[in-house]
């Protein structure tokens, strides 16, 4: 049985009867290591898809495929009788470009201006140990385990999106997905039903005025005026529009315009996101802006063209599975070990995973001292420690999923 967590540190503790063998727990924590070292931003994930490649290969596990050029998925076919129940796993694996500033690690970055700033080589790397000890296991469970080690969560365009395009997950039951949070403490796991991120999707808008000196503005139509009146239109589709607990947000991120300080501005673009936790009102929002951004230039005198991309939808976990996951905590680890999740701002493309079969999004907890930063920060970090029991608690989980 395991081990309940060190209550003093927030560290999980030792386990016995390990579900990971000595030399899977001495790979997942190379896999790391490695990856947090040589990280690789999204889309050019070359050497990370070799080096996982090859240290499946090591414990024996062939057949990985490719899938959106960088990446790899791996099935895990169990030879035990019983029902055939088939569960996907994502770890993603792309770094940010960031610079780390975290000289206390042996394992630092070696890549300028590219770092792990996500968790991403932690969540590769439980991944790894997934599909190690499923191969090792597979004469003693029956059903498929389809291990997903995704490239491209963090920029365009998405493995995620990948994944649902080329039906990678036809004929698989549920699909289980985690990430590592600062905000909670290391050792301790959280799950919630339903949008626990949301959608993201894209706008461009290009607003056409007509150019004059800044002496005459009447002979012109002023582009920057008709983008000043949308950013201030826009938000109100949030405050008037939006049911209060919908969480929805329209960002404006850039605003590009104009030549000189005398001149009427005849042309503006305007790049944002548009997020929302509800697949109903996400339509409706990419529809307001369109309208808000084409009305506003009419009133102006101008013309505005807005080009809409879809991006990630919101993550929407099962209540069944975050039931079981919870109930998994509490009987192996204990009551401490859980924590109630917040909703989070921020989107993810488990989400394209998610809106295919039914799924999981669990959190696991990495704030400990001197890991105390968020995500995509310089000097995120996050203990080895946490690694292999989140790794093992995976693994125990998705063994109860097969055997529901």
């Amino acid at each position: 049985m395991v081990e309940r967590a060190d209550r003093g540190s927030g560290r999980m503790g030792t386990h016995s009867n390990s579900v990971l063998s000595d030399a899977e727990r001495e790979a997942v924590i190379e896999l790391r290591h490695a990856m947090h070292s040589e990280p690789e931003l999204s889309n050019a994930e070359w050497k990370t898809q070799e080096r996982i490649r090859g240290m499946l290969e090591r414990f024996g596990v062939s057949g990985a495929r490719v899938f959106h050029s960088t990446g790899l998925y791996v099935d895990i076919e169990g030879t035990a009788p019983g029902p055939k129940q088939s569960v996907a796993v994502r770890g993603d694996i792309d770094a940010l470009p960031i610079q780390e500033t975290r000289d206390d690690l042996s394992y630092r970055s070696q890549v300028d201006g590219v770092m792990h700033a996500c968790g991403h080589d932690i969540h590769g790397s439980i991944a790894l140990g997934t599909a190690l000890a499923f191969y090792r296991l597979r004469d003693s469970f029956s059903g498929r385990v389809r291990v997903f080690f995704q490239p491209a969560e963090e920029a365009e365009p998405l493995g995620g999106r990948t994944v649902e395009e080329e039906n990678l997950l036809d004929g698989i039951g549920c699909a289980v997905g985690f990430h590592v949070s600062p905000q909670i403490p290391a050792g301790r796991f959280g799950a919630r039903e339903g949008a626990v991120t949301k959608s993201a999707d894209q706008f461009t808008i290009t607003i056409s005025g007509k150019m004059a000196h800044g002496a005459a503005p009447h002979v012109g139509v002023d582009a920057v005026a008709i983008a000043a009146a949308f950013v201030n239109e826009v938000q109100k589709v949030i405050s008037r529009e939006m049911p209060v607990d919908d969480g929805a947000v329209i960002t404006v991120g850039t605003i590009n315009g104009g030549n000189a300080t005398n001149i009427i501005c005849p042309s503006v673009v305007m790049e944002g996101t548009i997020r929302t936790r509800s697949p109903e009102r996400r339509a409706l929002l990419s529809q307001r802006v369109r309208e808000i951004a084409e009305g506003v230039a009419v009133v102006h005198r101008g013309r505005a063209e807005c080009v809409l991309r879809a991006g990630e939808p919101a993550v929407v976990n099962d209540a069944e599975m975050v039931k079981r996951f919870r109930q998994l905590v509490l009987d192996t680890i204990g009551h401490d070990a859980l924590v109630e999740i917040t909703r989070v701002g921020g989107a993810d493309d488990f989400g394209f995973y998610a809106a295919r079969v039914p799924s999981i999004y669990f959190w696991f907890g990495s704030q400990a001292p001197g890991n105390e930063s968020f995500v995509h920060t310089p000097t995120f970090g996050a203990s080895d420690d946490i690694v292999v029991p989140t790794t093992e608690l995976a693994v125990r989980y998705i063994l109860d999923l097969l055997n529901a």
